[in-house]
């Protein structure tokens, strides 16, 4: 019997040794799958830095773009008009009325690149202008649809929501081939759902999966809908298609935002605030 105490008092041991092994190992695996997570993270954290930092900079060349055309191109057109006209020498009706075009045009490209209505009177005024800035007799019929009263969002949150209607209302206006557009805004606190849909030529979704991810640095092909998809991302939102060919497309956008005390006075209109 004493032969086989040894070996009695080994198996435990031998146990015990089993155990801690195993321990580790599962220790170290999870060890492992929380560093990739934070890995993962990291990266996601960065690139949406990326794309807000690359937005920032898109805004502030919009602004400065902006700027130039109304204090530098159109002051150009307006002396250009005013002598023009001077005494002394005979006025050109045609003359002038290309001039007033080209005033008229430079004023909707700078409202366009800094939307001053944003600013002054909130959310859903700039989006019913940017609606009936939309010509009725040259294009579709684009209509304005809204569930509740928006109160004032944020600055950055109003921007980006902004330009995220605006570009799913230009590439409608210019692929869809449609006959009536429509934007719907819905919110609930915390969130905005915006939904485009048209009657046009639709596509297959399986072309967006061929478009690269959102990223910092624009791509030529598909631009529109990048540009989307970075903006939707950069607020942590989600973007779901619904489209096929000859039955039109619905785009529903749904961002977290958030909403400004009520009685805060206008807030400043900046992407960085």
């Amino acid at each position: 019997m004493t032969d086989f105490l040894p070996l009695f008092l080994l198996t435990p041991t031998l146990l015990l040794l089993v155990l801690g092994l195993v321990w580790f190992v599962v220790r170290y695996q999870r060890a492992q799958m929380r560093q990739q997570q934070e890995v993962a993270q990291l990266k996601e954290a960065a690139q949406q830095q990326a794309l807000a930092a690359a937005l920032v900079a898109q805004e502030d060349e919009r602004q400065r773009i902006a700027g130039e055309l109304h204090d530098g191109v159109g002051t150009i057109l307006a002396l250009a008009k005013l002598h023009l006209y001077a005494p002394g020498s005979p006025p050109s009706p045609e003359a002038g009325a290309l001039i007033d075009q080209a005033v008229a045009e430079v004023r909707r490209i700078s409202r366009n690149l800094q939307p001053a209505t944003l600013q002054q009177l909130g959310l859903a005024q700039a989006l019913r202008a940017l609606v009936q800035a939309v010509p009725s007799d040259s294009g579709p019929e684009v209509r304005l649809e809204q569930d509740t009263p928006l109160g004032r969002l944020i600055p950055p949150h109003e921007l980006m929501v902004y330009r995220i209607a605006q570009e799913l209302l230009t590439n409608g206006l210019l692929h869809a081939e449609a006959a009536h557009i429509v934007l719907r805004v819905a919110s609930v606190p915390g969130q905005l759902t915006l939904t485009y849909s048209d009657d046009g030529q639709g596509f297959d979704l399986a072309d967006l999966e061929e478009l690269p991810p959102p990223g910092p640095h624009g791509q030529p092909v598909g631009m529109g809908l990048i540009n989307l998809r970075s903006r939707v991302a950069v607020l942590g939102g989600q973007l779901h298609y619904h489209s096929e060919p000859g039955v039109g497309t619905r785009v529903e956008a749904l961002l977290p935002v958030t909403l400004l005390p009520a009685g805060t006075p206008t807030p400043t209109f900046s992407l960085n605030s």
